[in-house]
């Protein structure tokens, strides 16, 4: 089986998104599974690898370990040995577009791509989720333009169909992919924070720590109820 599991956002140093973590540790099936943190899209700050270990070693009982793609020298070798030898990827918050651009230079969209056919199980908040499907609707405009930006759509590793929208209850993300929904044809995922997609090969099902999350579709917004099974293949 692949999973996948997709978090809207939510601040994992408070352990508001706790719930939906175990539940990505549960996936792996195993008591201490290798946890890989990869916190390309944030400038990969200490703070943020401190928090992961912080969550996922202590908390939860992972082994952790991180992968630096920007700030450390890291051969080829270095990156394949860490992205097998873990049974889960959590993918951190960020600058999505800088991040696509940066993995696809080391060969990180490939590699992981590879280990999720064969049973990784792929997670992340934010640009960690964008990154699973084959467009993410995006504020990485605002990393370079704090002042004037625009949402923009960013291409993931096309894992799973449709486009995926972060942090929905936040700022006028709601009014703006909605509005954005009109012209796109596909599916579109609109998550809150505290919430997730969880994704087992073409079904998929909301997981909540608090958060809600809708399906955008054909001009017309449906809430998406937690627990309920749902197949991708009805909304392409």
């Amino acid at each position: 089986m692949r999973h996948i599991v997709a978090i809207g956002g939510g601040e994992i140093s408070q352990f508001e998104t706790l719930e939906i973590d175990k539940r990505i540790v549960d996936l792996t099936g195993k008591d201490r599974p290798n946890a890989l943190f990869i916190p390309t899209a944030s400038g990969e700050p200490s703070e943020y690898c401190q928090t992961f270990e912080e969550v996922y070693r202590k908390r939860l009982g992972c082994e952790t370990d991180v992968l630096f793609l920007t700030t450390k020298a890291v051969s080829q070798d270095e990156i394949e040995d860490k992205i097998f030898s873990a049974d889960l990827v959590y993918v951190g918050g960020g600058n999505t577009k800088m991040m696509m651009n940066v993995w696809k230079e080391k060969g990180v969209d490939r590699l992981l791509s590879e280990r999720y056919k064969k049973g990784l199980v792929l997670s992340g908040l934010s640009a960690g989720a964008i990154c699973w499907f084959k467009y993410g609707f995006s504020d990485s405009e605002r990393f370079s333009n704090s002042d004037q930006w625009n949402y923009i759509v960013v291409e993931g590793l096309n894992l799973v169909d449709g486009i995926f929208c972060p942090h929905l209850n936040e700022e006028n993300r709601r009014p703006e992919f909605t509005k954005f929904m009109m012209d796109f044809s596909g599916p579109g995922f609109g998550i809150e924070n505290k919430c997730a997609m969880e994704i087992e090969d073409d079904e998929f099902r909301i997981i909540s720590a608090g958060g809600n999350a809708f399906l955008f579709k054909d001009k017309k917004i449906e809430h998406l109820e937690i627990g309920k099974i749902y197949k991708l293949k009805t909304f392409r």
